[in-house]
């Protein structure tokens, strides 16, 4: 099946001496995109997807039947290894063993569940997080849950954006002990942090930014981070670029004037029309 290829190829990833920068997605042009400039892996982010399936801010309005849905969409059109962003899996643990169940199934190559008390809850206030405790059960649950053992499950904390270095190794030496496949760390800054996370497991890191004294992805392989996202400023500019056209049609410009269009080649390229006219010829009777 070509999703343990990819979950395969994802642990090849996990495994390497490398630190790459995932493709950030949203849609299967997007996806397609991704995997035809070679990147190795993709992400879907929860903030993308609120965006891309309902226009909306990353207020966890997005259900996980949506996600799953547009995670399965990305998919099968061909994306490389997708690791998605399941927030805080969409619930408790036992929410949490439905929301892998379904993102295996929609063949995600890796996930990750978060420690960060979601929806906000009522009367508003800073984030906060839920208890080491009840995130320990979260990951238990997840891993529990899990049919494919090539499913990579990471365990995202936000304690060192939150709570602090020392809550954050705190959790880090906990998750790391459940058996998930890696650590997914919110708000890095400094090297002294990734080094106090090294010290206290040898699993693979995912950081979810990177800026500073922590964009030299050589020191970054080096201390066992393997992904390192840069944002997901591919869908900005998807924004940008329909609002300039749509904009410059609504003050009359002609069609033809417009700038910054996809070539026919490149449309072409990414709707694989080369495979559909070979598929119409092959079992339809012709072009």
């Amino acid at each position: 099946m070509e999703w343990t290829s990819r979950r395969q190829r994802f642990r090849a990833v996990l495994g390497g001496e490398r630190c790459i920068h995932p493709a950030s997605v949203h849609d299967p042009v997007s996806a397609r995109l991704a995997t035809d400039l070679g990147f190795e892996t993709a992400i879907l982010a929860g903030s993308v997807a609120s965006l891309a399936v309902l226009g909306a801010p990353d207020l966890i309005v997005l259900t996980l039947t949506e996600f799953a849905e547009q995670a399965l969409r990305i998919n099968r059109a061909g994306a490389p290894p997708l690791l998605v962003d399941a927030d805080h899996g969409y619930g408790n643990a036992l929410s949490v063993m439905r929301t892998v169940q379904e993102l295996e199934t929609a063949g995600v190559a890796a996930l990750s569940i978060e420690d960060t008390l979601l929806p906000a809850p009522y009367g508003g206030g800073p984030a906060r997080l839920i208890s080491l405790e009840e995130g320990v059960g979260k990951m238990k649950a997840a891993i529990a849950a899990r049919e494919d053992p090539g499913l990579v499950i990471f365990a995202r904390t936000s304690a060192l954006a939150i709570s602090g270095l020392n809550d954050a190794v705190s959790r880090v030496r906990a998750f790391s002990g459940l058996g998930v496949d890696g650590i997914f760390l919110i708000g890095a800054k400094t090297r002294a942090e990734i080094e106090a996370m090294r010290a206290v497991t040898d699993l693979p890191f995912v950081l979810g930014g990177t800026g500073g004294e922590l964009a030299d992805t050589e020191w970054l392989a080096a201390h066992g981070v393997r992904l390192a996202l840069q944002g997901h400023q591919p869908f900005q500019a998807a924004i940008a670029a329909l609002h300039a056209t749509m904009k410059a049609l609504r003050d009359g410009t002609k069609p033809s004037e417009l700038q910054g269009l996809a070539s026919a080649a490149l449309a072409k390229q990414v709707t694989r029309e080369s495979d559909y006219a070979r598929w119409t010829t092959d079992f339809l009777g012709g072009g």
